[in-house]
């Protein structure tokens, strides 16, 4: 089984995608700030991480780096989530290599169709 770690400070949506992604068949992992991310990610060893932009400990490219550098989540694929409207997020997370970009709120199909996108599921 698949593993996806979430990482998102806001319990309610992150338990809103912790149900979407259970329902894909994965199996999940949380973090609900910057510095737990790396930790959980060494634990899990994600296949697919949903990383915030926006939280306590450090923003989710301080998160991104730190992921890139574990041997665990080099190549694994990031989707980046946030609540911001700020164009050049987008921009910087694509520049990063970012495997996609939702900006909340998204709707549970817009999330189920870019994971499986993602996935190739």
């Amino acid at each position: 089984m698949k593993t996806v770690l979430i990482v998102e400070d806001d319990r309610k949506i992150s338990m809103a995608v912790c149900v979407r992604m259970q329902a894909l068949g994965f199996e999940v992992a949380q973090a609900f700030d910057a510095a737990m991310a790396p930790v959980q990610a060494r634990k899990s060893n994600p296949d697919l991480v949903m990383l915030d932009i926006t939280m306590p400990g450090g923003d989710g490219f301080v998160v991104f780096d730190r992921l890139r550098n574990l041997t665990q989540t080099a190549a694994t694929p990031i989707i980046f989530m946030t609540a911001s409207k700020q164009p050049e997020l987008r921009q910087k997370a694509e520049e990063l290599g970012a495997a996609a970009f939702l900006e909340k709120p998204f709707g549970a199909g817009e999330l189920t169709d870019t994971v499986k996108a993602v996935m190739n599921i």
